[in-house]
């Protein structure tokens, strides 16, 4: 596999994509600034970290979408390569319209670091390999992660396939109580209809070692490898 983790000034989780997909996963991963025009040649997969983009300025991810990569990231893109936004990176896929909805503020109004549990969705067109109703463990770390769109595009998501993972307990059960940041239907990951763009909050790049408490992270680089 061959990846390309895109650096946006405020990056802060590009080491442990490259360190997770390429030390652990046994990707050649390579990092690319933000103000290079074009994507490097025999890509499968581009990645867009987690952080805080131009200091979460005007909106998360909004002038990181304007980068001039990203152009380049939208051809990829649209020829069918594979592309994860990661928390900050689910927010630039929004920004630019390679994903549909918006991230907005966490319900507490409160930053927040811990452990989350995802359910996959069964019908999702992406990430295929993780079974249907698989529970994971990765942990989320932001306080723009509501994930907000009306109700015409939340039908549409639900129909087409695209919602990926949602917020669920331990034992797998989607509920209220387990929805950290108040995200409608609990979604916590989503895909084109294509489903081959896909922003999740949670990261899977900080759970791909059992030191860190889960290796469940290494699921979703397994699912993106096809």
């Amino acid at each position: 596999m061959n990846a390309a983790v895109v650096v946006f000034p405020g990056s802060n989780c590009d080491h442990d994509c490259e360190f997770s997909t390429g030390r652990i996963a046994g990707w050649d991963t390579r990092s690319v600034w933000h103000k290079e025009t074009e994507l490097p040649s025999g890509l499968d997969v581009v990645i867009l970290p987690g952080g805080f983009s131009y200091g979460d300025y005007l909106r998360c991810g909004a002038i990181a979408g304007l980068s001039p990569i990203m152009a380049s990231v939208k051809r990829f893109a649209e020829k069918g390569g594979g592309v994860i936004g990661i928390c900050n990176g689910f927010q630039i896929l929004c920004e630019t319209g390679l994903l549909p909805g918006a991230l907005v503020q966490n319900r507490e109004l409160k930053f927040i670091c811990d452990d989350s549990w995802l359910k996959k969705e069964g019908s999702s067109k992406a990430l295929a390999k993780i079974p249907a109703g698989s529970v994971l463990q990765i942990p989320i770390a932001h306080g723009d992660g509501c994930y907000y769109a009306d109700d015409a595009t939340l039908e549409r998501l639900e129909g087409n396939g695209q919602v990926v993972f949602r917020y669920c307990d331990r034992d797998g059960n989607v509920t209220d109580a387990a929805n950290p940041n108040g995200s409608l239907r609990n979604i916590a990951g989503i895909c084109n209809e294509r489903g081959n763009v896909v922003g999740m909050m949670p990261h899977p790049d900080r759970s791909s070692e059992p030191v860190l408490g889960s290796v469940d992270g290494l699921k979703v680089w397994e699912a993106l490898a096809g």
